[in-house]
């Protein structure tokens, strides 16, 4: 039954051919396979939003991005809205409902697996950078991590699953021992506590400190690299002092830090080019590893901050 479901795809019971036509129409009638998701395509066709509708009514959105390098990315949501309320998100605006069960978490993938089936694709990575705070649901999260690495299932390796957390020091801290290398990244968006403090109300309980002691006992444990998200805000956390601050954290070999070009949501916007690739820049020449994100979606409000579950 897995197989069918998990690894042929089927949306239909009729689609498994070996079961009584009698047992078919039973399980049509009682346990449907249809997903409630509506589609948003972008314009550059290399993006396309889900919104779902959960059988209580809730709403959560899932993003697939398509990549040069032939990788389909899956972006799917742990909850349904967020209870942390970080300045730039407009999930957080939307406020807090409740958690997805792992099903729930497991069917975002499913509904974008089989439309690349169609494609004679398949999904190659999972983030956890929807909507929610993946660590305040953890056992569910891991739940359907587990159930997407399993070989009877999606057969997903670990290395190509990643968990973004706000800096829940007790999930980082669990996470490094779970015994499967799954991807941590970290959202830290400023260099200090004042400045970050405006923006993630959080880090008055998650010190950036508190934060940095988390993930080294999760590179202790797991030897594996850890990204820091950096979210640049114009006129915000973009300045060349910002930068070489930043530099100053980020000096542990393990550490790498990528740059987000902040989104439009409410009132923030992204720096000029200029103003980013000079912030970059100082990174790189202090020795810090940085990348920088390239953005997809925004027009159909898919990109990174801009999830909220509605059209």
């Amino acid at each position: 039954m897995e197989k069918a479901l998990f690894v042929d795809l089927i949306s239909d019971w009729n689609g498994i051919t070996t079961l009584p036509k009698s047992l078919r129409e039973k399980l049509s009638q009682v346990s449907s396979l249809n997903i409630r998701g509506e589609i948003f395509e972008s314009s550059r066709k290399d993006t396309f939003k889900a919104l779902f509708t959960l059988k209580d009514g809730e709403k959560i959105e899932a993003v697939l991005m398509r990549h040069r390098d032939k990788r389909n990315t899956v972006c799917v949501s742990s909850q349904v809205g967020c209870s942390l309320g970080c300045k730039f998100c407009a999930t957080g605006g939307a406020g807090f409902e409740r958690n997805l069960d792992w099903e729930e978490i497991v069917e975002q993938v499913l509904f974008f697996a089989r439309i690349l089936k169609t494609e004679g694709k398949k999904v190659s990575n999972v983030v956890f950078m929807g909507m929610g705070e993946p660590f305040l649901n953890y056992e569910n999260v891991w739940g359907a991590i587990r159930f997407l690495n399993s070989k009877d299932t999606f057969n997903l390796g670990a290395r190509r699953i990643s968990i973004s957390t706000i800096g829940i020091t007790e999930g980082i801290r669990k996470m490094a021992r779970e015994g499967l290398e799954v991807n941590l990244a970290v959202s830290l968006h400023a260099p200090t506590d004042e400045l970050r403090e405006k923006i993630i109300p959080i880090n008055k309980k998650y010190k950036i400190q508190q934060v940095l002691e988390a993930v080294d006992y999760y590179i202790d444990k797991t030897n594996r690299k850890v990204m820091f998200e950096y979210l640049l805000i114009k006129d915000f956390n973009d300045s060349e002092e910002e930068a070489r601050k930043l530099a100053r954290l980020m000096k542990q070999k393990l550490y790498l830090v990528n740059l987000i070009p902040c989104n439009f949501v409410g009132e923030f916007k992204a720096p000029e080019a200029g103003r980013i690739k000079r912030f970059r820049n100082i990174l790189g020449k202090e020795g810090v590893q940085v990348t920088q994100r390239v953005s997809q979606g925004r027009d159909i409000a898919g990109a990174c901050g801009q999830l909220a579950g509605k059209k």
